[in-house]
């Protein structure tokens, strides 16, 4: 049976402790999707990090963009992140283009890529950060950035059985 559960949050905020956690409650071996591309070495110790205080009861898979070629059937698995996963199309638009991406057809894309990734039986728990909760950027990229994630985390949100925001490490159930 699909389930979809997001959960959100600022940076450092227990996001992915507590994915990891709820991933482990629901399997022994439970698939861990990692949607970060490595932009330099201080990102690297992150993900290394993160690979050691999983364990090895994890299966790991690394996938910037297509989460639709994985076949999880019947599997928990957390996919950390989204905003990083976001992040992977909003700057391939802007290298394919002029530099300006075209916010809406970059969101569906991302949507049609989500839907089909969801369209199989399994347990997904995505993590995302709740980027928009600050002043508004004087930065016109960095905008267009936060409307994107904003506009998709609403999209997934709506389709997930259970939301939670994480606040210093505590789960507020929203949804």
């Amino acid at each position: 049976m699909k389930r979809i559960i997001l959960i959100t949050g600022g940076q450092r905020s227990g996001k992915s402790v507590l994915a990891e956690r709820m991933a482990l409650e629901l399997s022994r071996n439970p698939v861990y999707i990692a949607t970060a591309h490595i932009w330099d070495q201080e990102f690297q110790q992150r993900v290394d990090k993160h690979k050691e205080r999983r364990g090895e009861q994890w299966t790991n898979i690394e996938e910037e963009k297509h989460l639709s070629k994985l076949y999880i059937y019947n599997k928990v698995a957390v996919i950390d992140c989204l905003t990083l996963w976001c992040t992977n199309f909003f700057f391939s638009a802007a290298n394919d283009e002029s530099h300006q991406p075209d916010i809406n057809e970059t969101l569906k894309e991302i949507e049609e890529e989500f839907d089909k990734f969801t369209d199989q039986d399994a347990t997904f728990i995505f993590v995302t950060n709740e980027i928009g909760s600050g002043g508004v950027s004087g930065n016109a990229v960095q905008r267009r950035f936060t409307d994107l994630l904003g506009w998709f985390n609403q999209y997934v949100a709506a389709k997930a059985d259970d939301v939670y925001l994480t606040v210093s490490g505590i789960p507020v159930k929203i949804k």
